[in-house]
């Protein structure tokens, strides 16, 4: 069977790609930009990718063909494919029909943290011996692929509530019917999507609909919006976790999260010493330690597997250090997790100065919806520069009238990246913080530091 793929570079059709490969269909695909480390990873697994939507590439036509949710009205090989009555579906649904009906599912959704508590859940598992089936929407450093197929009966996926495709506009998770859910947190977010927070709850409530009755929800204890999605309804076992409640909570024996004990109904089963820093990465800890205690791993298995794990690329990430200065990256672009990054980093460092440098990129942050809430969110850093180029639409000032540290607003790349340098010195952290490329900021940075980072 052969399958073509709409958007095949961006992180979730590229591991829809990626498991079709492995499940022997016939794979190629086509993006408007094809680029690393999707395009490389598709390429070694054979699969043909194509630059740019030239209706021929639907000739002769494909058996099916999954379309991402990047795909518009108009896109030349949507109309192709609509004109000419082919075959087609959303990669949620394809997921849910050709692979997950015979998995047990552990799901992770929430609006922030997916990526990481996904691998985290996934390498758990991998360490148990399930040889769990997972699909990432990142980039994880303890797998060499973002998804692949096994014959193990679980699968971890990273459940996300933004919308299937143009023709499907329901939230990605309600395909996945999970026999384990994570809910980590709920925002506002996906402002070009959602209209209220409200929306989101209600996706969130159609989600927890599909858990069987048998199954699990793991939510997060105190949090509001959660609690308002679950009192819609909830028919499936139901667990809090860190926090007034919650069975699973933590002490921390170091202020950075590096090294916390794990309490379940206040009795400590096991300790957790590892790579991650934040109170935020503990939360993420605890609720994967509840969600495999549901599989049979125990607390003191998952601290284990934690103690080795690596968090994914982009997550807190020490791209490199020059002149004595570490550059760090960050995928942070909504306030709250702007602030848990900033506040995980504030703890590692101590006293040591932080230099914040955000762009502000996703589409909620183009629209200005959180503006009033940036400025305090860096406030645990000395001092921050935001980019805010001419795509910013709103008065990006704001920022720095409603911090308490020194923000410098820029419309410039180039003497952002020397105002940025000039303000640095050795002992100092950078903490870049963006859902994009932002310019290749951070190897520029580096070189900027010290010339002989030039490769």
């Amino acid at each position: 069977m052969h399958i073509h793929i709409l958007g095949i570079c961006g992180t979730f059709m590229g591991g829809i790609a990626q498991i079709a490969r492995q499940m022997g269909f016939r794979v190629t695909g086509s993006d408007a930009n094809v680029y690393p480390p999707m395009s490389t990873q598709l390429e070694a697994c054979g699969i043909e990718i194509i630059q740019g939507y030239e209706p021929s590439q639907l000739e002769p036509a494909p058996d099916l063909v999954v379309v991402g949710n990047a795909m518009k009205r108009g896109n030349p090989c949507v109309e192709y494919m609509l004109n000419h009555r082919m075959k087609y579906v959303s990669g949620p649904e394809w997921l849910e029909d050709y692979v997950l009906r015979s998995k047990k599912v552990l799901g992770v959704a929430g609006t922030h943290g997916k990526t990481t508590t996904a691998t985290m859940l996934a390498w758990v598992l991998e360490c148990a011996g399930k040889n769990p089936s997972f699909l990432i929407g990142g980039v994880p450093e303890c797998f060499d692929v973002s998804a692949r197929n096994t014959d193990s009966e679980y699968f971890v996926i990273e459940a996300d509530e933004y919308d299937c495709a143009f023709f499907d506009k329901r939230s990605k998770f309600v395909h996945y019917h999970p026999w384990v859910q994570i809910l980590n947190n709920l925002e506002y977010d996906h402002a070009d999507i959602f209209s209220s927070v409200e929306d989101i709850e209600r996706q969130f409530h159609h989600l927890v609909r599909t858990i069987p009755s048998e199954g699990y929800v793991i939510s997060s204890a105190g949090d509001v919006h959660l609690d308002r999605a679950l009192a819609m309804g909830c028919w499936s076992r139901l667990e809090y976790e860190d926090g007034e409640g919650g069975r699973f909570t933590a002490v921390l024996n170091r202020d950075d999260g590096s090294d916390f004990d794990v309490l379940c109904e206040g009795r400590k089963v096991t300790n957790v010493s590892w790579s991650g820093i934040g109170r935020h990465n503990v939360h993420n800890a605890l609720m994967v330690i509840a969600a495999a205690e549901k599989i049979g791993i125990s607390p003191e298995e998952s601290a284990r597997a934690l103690g080795t794990f690596v968090m994914p690329k982009r997550r807190m990430q020490l791209v490199g250090t020059a002149a004595g200065v570490d550059v760090y990256d960050d995928f942070a672009h909504h306030p709250t997790a702007i602030k848990t990054t900033v506040a995980g980093l504030r703890a590692k460092v101590g006293k040591g100065r932080i230099i914040a440098v955000l762009e502000p990129r996703s589409n909620t942050m183009k629209l200005g919806v959180h503006r009033d809430l940036i400025g305090k969110s860096l406030e645990d850093a000395d001092m921050a520069f935001v980019y805010a180029p001419d795509s910013i639409t709103w008065d990006a000032s704001v920022i720095a009238r409603t911090s308490s540290v020194p923000v410098k607003i820029e419309d410039d790349f180039d003497q952002l990246l020397k105002d940025v340098v000039a303000s640095s010195e050795s002992g100092d952290s950078i903490l870049v913080m963006s859902n994009g490329g932002f310019n290749g900021i951070h190897r520029k940075l580096l070189e900027g530091l010290d010339p002989s980072c030039r490769h």
